[in-house]
C-alpha cells in the first residue's frame, strides 16, 4: 500500500528546498539560456539560413528549452541526495516508511516540476522575441516530461554512486554537456557530414530535442514516433537501474 502522507511529505519537502534558493535554483538558470538564446538566436539568426523551412531563431527554441530542463531535473535530484548522504540525514529517509518507489516517485516529482518551471520561464522568454508557437500540444508536453523524469532519475543515479563532489561534478562535466551539444540544440543532424549523421543517431538527447521541437514548430529531424519510442526507452531503462541501487541501499548504508 502507498504510503501517500509519507510520499507527499517528502515531495512538498523537496519543492520548498529548491523554491527556498530561487535565485539560484531557478533565476540563475533562466538568465544562462537566455543569454544562449540571445548568442545564439537574436545575434546568430540573422546571418544563417532558414532550418526547415523555419528561422533559425525560432529553431534552437525547443533544444534551449530542453536544455534547461535536462539541466535543472538532473541537478535537482543529484544535489538534494547526494546533500543528505553527505550530511548523514540520508539516515532518516531509510528508517522512515517510505518504500522505494515512493522515495523515488517524491524526488523525481519535486525535479520534474523545477524542470517545468524553468522550462515554461525559458518559453516564455522565447516566445517574447518570436510570438508563442505550439504545433502539438500533447508532444510538447509528452517529450517535456520524459526528458525531467529520465534526467531526475539519472540524478538520483550519480548521487547515489558519486562518493565526493567530484564525482557528482563527472555527469554534467563530461556526460550532460557534450550530449546536450551535440544533440541537435543549435543545428540539423542535416547538417553534417557522414558518418556524423549517424552518429548523432546514437544521443538519445537528440531524440527528445527534436521531439519537443515537432511539438512546438511541426519539424524534426527524426520521425515523432521514433523519438517517443526512445525517450520512453531511456527513461524506462534509468527507472530500472535507479530503483536496483536504491532498493539494494547501495552506497547510501553504512
Amino acid at each position: 500500500m502507498i504510503n501517500t502522507v509519507g510520499l507527499r511529505t517528502l515531495l512538498v519537502k523537496e519543492i520548498k528546498r529548491f523554491l527556498k534558493v530561487w535565485q539560484q535554483t531557478v533565476i540563475s538558470p533562466l538568465m544562462t539560456t537566455a543569454l544562449y538564446f540571445l548568442v545564439f538566436g537574436v545575434a546568430l539568426g540573422g546571418r544563417i539560413d532558414r532550418i526547415h523551412g523555419v528561422e533559425y531563431i525560432e529553431f534552437v527554441i525547443p533544444g534551449l528549452i530542453m536544455l534547461a530542463m535536462i539541466t535543472n531535473s538532473f541537478l535537482n535530484a543529484a544535489s538534494s541526495l547526494f546533500q543528505s548522504k553527505i550530511n548523514g540525514t540520508i539516515v532518516d529517509l531509510l528508517v522512515s516508511p517510505l518504500g522505494t518507489f515512493e522515495v523515488l516517485a517524491a524526488y523525481v516529482a519535486a525535479a520534474t516540476v523545477r524542470a517545468f518551471l524553468v522550462g515554461a520561464l525559458v518559453y516564455a522568454v522565447a516566445a517574447s522575441f518570436t510570438g508563442p508557437s505550439v504545433n502539438n500540444l500533447f508532444w510538447a508536453l509528452y517529450f517535456g516530461l520524459m526528458v525531467s523524469v529520465s534526467f531526475s532519475l539519472l540524478g538520483l543515479i550519480a548521487a547515489i554512486w558519486a562518493e565526493k563532489f567530484d564525482h557528482l561534478s563527472l555527469f554534467p562535466n563530461f556526460i550532460l554537456t557534450p550530449l546536450t551539444f551535440l544533440g541537435g540544440v543549435f543545428y540539423s543532424i542535416d547538417m553534417l557530414p557522414a558518418p556524423w549523421d549517424v552518429v548523432s543517431k546514437l544521443n538519445p538527447i537528440l531524440y527528445v530535442v527534436n521531439g519537443l521541437r515537432y511539438g512546438l514548430l511541426g519539424t524534426s529531424d527524426v520521425p515523432v514516433m521514433s523519438a517517443a519510442a526512445a525517450a520512453a526507452a531511456l527513461a524506462t531503462a534509468l527507472f530500472v537501474i535507479a530503483v536496483l541501487l536504491l532498493g539494494r541501499g547501495y552506497k547510501l548504508r553504512a
